[in-house]
């Protein structure tokens, strides 16, 4: 019954180029600057091509949505006005000219609220009406559960699975009105890679809710730091979630599959590393043959090759 409202929901969205399951996308996490260092990660990510998907943090600091993580940021952290919309004009403004809308949108904006005030909700809100000609909406519908057909624009945002957000992005809009961004849907509390698929997700994909937000932790037990070597088992449990989402007409991502020695992160969280390079490249190819929309990573770089490479996390694991 589930699989049969995900399929009605998606039927007119999914015949998109961009649709759940039509492309991978490299997902740049916390591409923003840290404590005044690493101001260059945007131009690292855009530098790989679009499309593309980056990930912002933002907190409500000082009555303004500042770029950051740090529950006590320095007070020099950049608003995503400057840092994102702003950097990304050129490239949005020559799509548009061109009108060539194969291949949008071009840039995923995926919000990860630190804070979620009601206030904060509205400022965000506010700074997308400001730049909603570039943005990919559909109209907000009588029936929440029916999902209309995205327009598409040069970039598509994505917010996180709060009610709080939902209150001012959907059900706060007029009826007829643009939805701006897109919320994800819910998973069930103390769940892992032990939890049968079909128990993972609470609630149902909507005209909001459109996409499936998961810590590695759902395919390996432990996640990151518990990870032994890559297994048929574990390639089938990804590609099993990847069936399971993309059915429900929803976009996976799965944050955050680094993989590198410990000195060598910047800035990275030490719970995200595999502890290689070559592990990191095995779940990257994993996820790119089970047709993971976004793979959230640190190493922007190393996982836009991966993703050009038919070969680079190696062959499938022997049978056991």
């Amino acid at each position: 019954m589930k699989f049969a409202i995900g399929l009605i929901a998606c039927a007119a969205a999914c015949a998109q180029g961009f649709a759940p399951g039509k492309r991978v996308l490299l997902d740049a996490h916390n591409c923003y600057p840290e404590k005044g260092q690493w101001a260059n990660r945007i131009e690292r990510a855009l530098n790989q091509g679009t499309p593309i998907a980056i990930e912002q943090d933002l907190l409500w600091h000082g009555g303004r949505s500042i770029l950051s993580h740090d529950a006590k940021p320095s007070g020099t952290e950049p608003g995503m006005k400057e840092y994102f919309f702003e950097r990304i004009r050129p490239i949005v403004e020559k799509a548009l000219a061109a009108g060539d809308k194969r291949g949008w949108p071009l840039i995923v904006l995926n919000l990860d609220f630190k804070s979620d005030e009601p206030e904060h909700h509205r400022a965000v809100w506010r700074l997308l009406g400001e730049y909603e000609e570039w943005l990919t909406t559909a109209p907000k519908l009588a029936d929440p559960a029916r999902r209309a057909r995205l327009d598409p624009k040069p970039v598509l945002v994505l917010t996180g699975t709060s009610e709080a957000q939902e209150r001012t992005f959907h059900d706060a809009v007029p009826a007829g009105a643009k939805l701006r961004l897109f919320g994800a849907i819910q998973t069930r509390a103390k769940t892992g890679a032990e939890t049968p698929i079909a128990d993972l997700i609470s609630g149902r994909p909507s005209n909001y809710r459109r996409w499936w937000n998961n810590p590695w932790a759902m395919v390996e037990k432990g996640g990151q730091k518990e990870a032994a070597d890559w297994t048929r088992a574990d390639d089938a449990r990804l590609r099993a979630l990847a069936k399971h989402a993309h059915r429900l007409g929803l976009w996976l991502r799965f944050y955050t599959l680094n993989g590198h020695a410990p000195a060598e992160g910047k800035g990275w969280t030490a719970s995200y590393n595999f502890g290689s390079l070559d592990a990191a490249r095995r779940r990257w190819h994993a996820a790119i043959r089970a047709g993971v929309d976004f793979v959230a990573t640190d190493q922007y770089e190393e996982f836009a090759a991966c993703n050009k490479s038919a070969t680079c996390g190696g062959p499938l694991p022997q049978p056991e």
